[in-house]
Parts: C-alpha cells; sequence; structure tokens
C-alpha cells in the first residue's frame, strides 16, 4: 500500500525488452537506500517489486509484465524519462494522501492546464468507467500522486497542483496530451461492489 506522497521524482536508466515483458532500471538515490529484494515501489503510481538494487549507483531494477504494459503509461517509458516513485508505506506510519493501491485502473490524458499566481489548475480525461468513481472534494491518484478533485464532468474531471506538487513530481511539467496513470479511490469501488452484491 502507497500513500500517493511521492518521494522522489526518479529517472529511467534502462529499458529492456524481453519480447512480452520488459525490466525496468531506475535511479531513485532517495528511495533505494535500504530497499531490498522483493520491496514494493510505486513508478508512476504503478506497484512495482524490486529485484535488485546498486545502492553506491542509486539505482533499482523491476520486471514489468504484458498486462502492466497494456494498462499503464510504463511501456511508453524510455531511457532518461522522468518517474514519481514512492515506497511502500510503513505500518504504524502516517497517511498523508489516501490509500493508494499501487493497482492503476486506467490511463487518462492532460486536456488543459491554467496556471495561476502560485499553482495550476489541470483539466484530465479519464474513461468513462472510471469517472463514476471520481466525486469532487474526492481522491485520485494520478501518476501515483495523491490529488483532491475540484471538479468532475462526463468526460474529465480537475485538480490543482501546489507549488511542492509542481516541483516535487513529474505533474509539473505535463503537457496537454501527455498521458497518465489513473487510480481511482478504492473505497469507491468496494461501496459500489457491496451495492450490487446486495441487489
Amino acid at each position: 500500500m502507497f500513500t500517493g506522497i511521492v518521494e522522489e521524482v526518479g529517472e529511467v536508466v534502462a529499458v529492456e525488452d524481453l519480447g512480452t515483458d520488459s525490466r525496468l532500471v531506475l535511479r531513485g538515490p532517495v528511495v533505494v537506500p535500504g530497499t531490498v529484494h522483493g520491496a514494493s515501489i510505486a513508478v508512476d503510481g504503478v506497484c512495482l517489486t524490486v529485484t535488485t538494487t546498486d545502492e553506491p549507483a542509486g539505482t533499482f531494477a523491476a520486471d514489468v509484465m504484458p498486462e502492466t504494459l497494456r494498462l499503464t503509461t510504463l511501456g511508453d517509458l524510455r531511457p532518461g524519462s522522468r518517474v514519481n516513485l514512492e515506497r511502500a508505506a510503513r505500518a504504524g506510519g502516517r497517511l498523508d494522501g489516501h490509500i493508494v493501491q499501487g493497482h492503476v485502473d486506467g490511463v487518462g490524458h492532460l486536456v488543459s492546464r491554467t496556471p495561476g499566481p502560485r499553482w495550476d489548475d489541470l483539466v484530465l480525461a479519464a474513461p468513462a468507467d472510471l469517472l463514476r468513481y471520481v466525486a469532487t472534494k474526492g481522491s485520485v491518484a494520478v501518476n501515483g500522486t495523491s490529488l483532491t478533485v475540484t471538479h468532475v464532468s462526463d468526460e474529465s474531471f480537475g485538480v490543482s497542483l501546489i507549488p511542492t506538487t509542481l516541483e516535487a513530481t513529474n505533474l509539473g511539467a505535463l503537457e496537454p496530451g501527455d498521458r497518465v496513470n489513473l487510480e481511482v479511490d478504492v473505497i469507491a469501488k468496494y461501496v459500489e461492489r457491496l451495492l450490487e452484491a446486495r441487489s
């Protein structure tokens, strides 16, 4: 489990195409120290299992399965790509964002961004089957970043990025048309499932 509070913006060092799957090598000097084989790190909101680490180089490797490549933006990554990184939450730690599983629900894209005095307002398009879980003032994870929804329409939703988010995540560099990983609030999905079971 994650919180959606990005620890650092890392960099893709290498992408190894293994046919149907791939292996990523990523640089993350903040998240690598103390990380062991089998640990979980969210890469742009996608929970990946660490296969190897190189602490002196500040890098780690992770395998990416075909399903993950199909359902997320990880297949778009190239050496030099900047990615949001977050280690798994510790039991007993603070939950500063919201419950994020690292199980991406779908891919959306940036429609527009409007700069404010110290923040940016973003409008993101999302698939209709995901928008039903998005609520004004609710939470959504965009590239693994926990954000509060400002408004929702039939085709999109809005978020505002404070200066810290603009500086500490890769969302500050998004341009219209850029694809993003989306994870909706898991509680909304459970509520829907329980209501379906009752009827």
